[in-house]
């Protein structure tokens, strides 16, 4: 192939049937809306069910075939990522429509757009697609269709004025948005009148003559008492079935989300309605480049990436003043219906588990928590942060997603504190730290971050 794969709209051109990773990239700034990027798997251009769509709130589809991989920074430009298997996707799905849209403005101010379509193997761009914007606020930017058993790939380009819910409406999703209040309706105009006119009332009339009331004869009661009811049915006969009951409908679609940012640093659970349950916070992250050595790049730290493996843990201190942590290491996994009510899900040791590695709270426990303390460390196979892509989501069973990225890391950084959960008056607020730490030389990366956040924990070498 050659080395400009540019593509007009309209056009199309045959991909592998393999793993594709679709890069949807722009270059951010003040004033520029975030961008987030979407897929849908449709059948005669429809959804079979809410569960096809692919987008932040719900990142990866049940058949494994598309994932949403989330956001990271580089090179001056953000990339939202989306891996398309078209190997894995199902039989009956005709079509993988590729989407964006715009949070906070419309796709005329976002500079720089253009989707790559890219082999995930080999890193090598098969397609590029720089979309003409205006006014919209989503888009379909192309799709992936089956073509005499094989699959091709269409740059669309068509545009959206009613944002993710209209553009998701339209291939049958539903959605579920909050409700705005009717206007007040305005008041009635007054109008003044002539005042009406003075009338003498017409002289009372006679009261007049009613009838008595006709009197009727009343049978005797029978000395037998009430006679039986009638039959309603045949002796024998089968009482009626109740009628089924109404099947319940699937609970819809939510695209409300949270991203917290230094500007904008927190948030009340409560607020996003994320008070029951479990939450479920996910660190994913990816390698950017890979380096046998450690040194300095332009100023910036430059870490050793090899089987590198990262742990997220939990520092917690309890209503009743207990404190401790939750961790792969010593195999301080937790308990989600025991105290501290967090367990660790499982330990990733290479970020290849398409899930990550994952915390979960119990929110039923909210009062026994005063506060929490998400952190990352690095166990092996890198020196530092540097050059490393993570992204930490806060996912509610019930409420918006509250999700953030870390800065990029220019410090020989072993240990990163995520975000700080506080009890307030029974409300738990999510605080963004993303504070990279350096431990001192002989003390470890638990100890590092118990100092900096004042925890008090006497700490002993463990080991996996």
């Amino acid at each position: 192939m050659g080395a400009d794969m540019s593509m007009s709209k309209g056009s199309n051109l045959q991909v592998p049937t393999a793993a594709l990773r679709v890069e949807l990239g722009w270059r951010p700034g003040p004033g520029v809306p975030d961008v987030d990027a979407s897929a849908l798997l449709l059948i005669s251009g429809k959804v079979r069910t809410d569960g096809d769509f692919v987008f932040y709130n719900q990142p990866t589809h049940t058949s494994g075939a598309v994932r949403h991989e989330g956001k990271r920074d580089a090179g001056g430009r953000t990339t939202d990522t989306l891996l398309v298997d078209l190997g894995r996707v199902e039989p009956a799905i005709e079509t993988v429509v590729l989407a964006a849209s715009a949070d906070g403005g419309t796709f005329g101010q976002v500079p720089g757009l253009a989707v790559r379509v890219l082999d995930a193997q080999q890193g090598t761009e098969i397609a590029r697609f720089d979309p003409a914007a205006s006014v919209e606020t989503a888009f379909v930017l192309g799709e992936f269709y089956r073509r005499q058993g094989a699959w091709k790939f269409r740059a669309v380009g068509q545009g959206y004025s009613s944002g993710l819910q209209g553009l998701a409406t339209d291939y049958g999703i539903t959605v579920d948005e909050p409700q705005r209040a009717a206007p007040p309706s305005p008041p009635a105009p007054r109008i003044d009148r002539p005042a009406p006119p003075v009338t003498v009332p017409p002289p009372p009339m006679p009261p007049a003559v009613v009838p008595p009331p006709p009197v009727t004869a009343v049978p005797p009661a029978s000395p037998y008492g009430p006679p039986p009811p009638a039959p309603t049915a045949p002796y024998g006969a089968p009482a009626p079935m109740p009628a089924a009951p109404a099947p319940v409908p699937p609970a819809p679609v939510r695209l409300t989300k949270v991203t917290l940012t230094k500007q904008a640093p927190s948030v009340s659970l409560s607020k996003q309605g994320g008070t029951s349950g479990f939450l479920r916070v996910n660190l994913n992250w990816q390698v950017r480049k890979q380096f046998s050595g450690w040194g300095s790049k332009r100023g910036r730290a430059v870490a050793r990436h090899s089987d590198l493996d990262l742990d997220l843990c939990a520092l917690f201190e309890l209503s009743d003043g207990s404190k401790g942590v939750v961790q792969a290491l010593g195999n301080a996994f937790g308990s989600l219906h025991h105290p501290p009510y967090i367990h660790l899900d499982g330990d990733d040791r290479t970020g290849a588990v398409e899930t990550g590695e994952n915390l979960t709270v119990n929110l039923d426990r909210t009062q026994s928590f005063r506060r929490i303390l998400i952190f990352v460390t690095i166990y092996e196979g890198a020196r530092s942060f540097a050059d490393l892509h993570a992204t930490v989501t806060l996912q509610p069973q019930h409420g918006a997603p509250v999700d953030f990225s870390l800065d990029e890391c220019t410090v020989p950084s072993t240990v990163c504190a995520l975000a700080l959960i506080t009890n307030s008056g029974g409300d738990l607020i999510v605080q963004r730290e993303a504070r990279y730490l350096v431990p001192e030389r002989g003390v470890s990366p638990q100890r590092t971050i118990d100092r900096a956040y004042g925890w008090g924990m006497n700490w002993t070498p463990g080991r996996k």
